[in-house]
């Protein structure tokens, strides 16, 4: 008769998460190993949601809104990477310092201004707000489509922002990071 052989339980640990750098996010899509609908935050990749009509609406406004009031210096992003420690969020828009030119040779590192637009992703655009605040971004607007609301995030400090106001419906929101640039919100939300 044989020996009878222990089988010991293996061992008990959850899924392995190997975060990736923003070095390693770069080489692995220009070698086309990411899909180019994504995003790098704090180290893993998230596939971006799809654009609905609405927000590309408010998007196109805003965007407008703020080439309008744009001060000599200064420059309008639309879905371009913002590169942090550990992440790469594109927001949906961002008001940069400088000239476009400028960034050749790599994304920018801050913004002036940030914007999402959220329709159904509120979560997940609040969760970008810890990467723009340690990036030292001056002010980030979560633009609420349905509820037809701002959420204002300022004072970056110690990797979070220090400031938060919640503003609409209705009513005019000014920058405080872009003094020229202020929203009706009820023009903003009207159809």
């Amino acid at each position: 008769m044989k020996p009878e052989v222990e089988i010991l339980p293996a061992p008990s640990r959850g899924p392995q998460l190997w975060p990736l750098s923003v070095a390693a996010y770069h080489a692995l899509g220009e070698a086309g190993l990411i899909p180019s609908n994504t995003e790098l935050l704090y180290g893993s990749v998230y596939t971006k949601m799809s654009k609905s009509p609405l927000r590309s609406t408010l998007v196109r406004r805003l965007n407008r809104l703020l080439q309008e009031a744009l001060p000599p210096g200064f420059f309008v992003d639309t879905e371009q990477p913002i590169t942090c420690a550990d992440s790469e969020p594109e927001p949906d828009l961002a008001v940069i310092r400088g000239s476009e030119g400028d960034f050749m040779d790599q994304h920018p590192q801050t913004a002036e201004l940030v914007i999402e637009v959220s329709i159904t992703s509120h979560d997940h655009d609040r969760s970008k707000l810890r990467a723009y605040a340690g990036a030292g971004v001056k002010e980030c607007w979560l633009i609420l489509g349905p509820e037809q609301q701002i959420e204002v995030y300022r004072e970056p400090r110690a990797g979070q922002f220090t400031a938060r106001a919640l503003h609409g419906p209705g009513g005019i929101l000014a920058s405080a990071a872009l003094p020229e640039f202020a929203v009706n919100l009820e023009a903003l939300f009207a159809r």
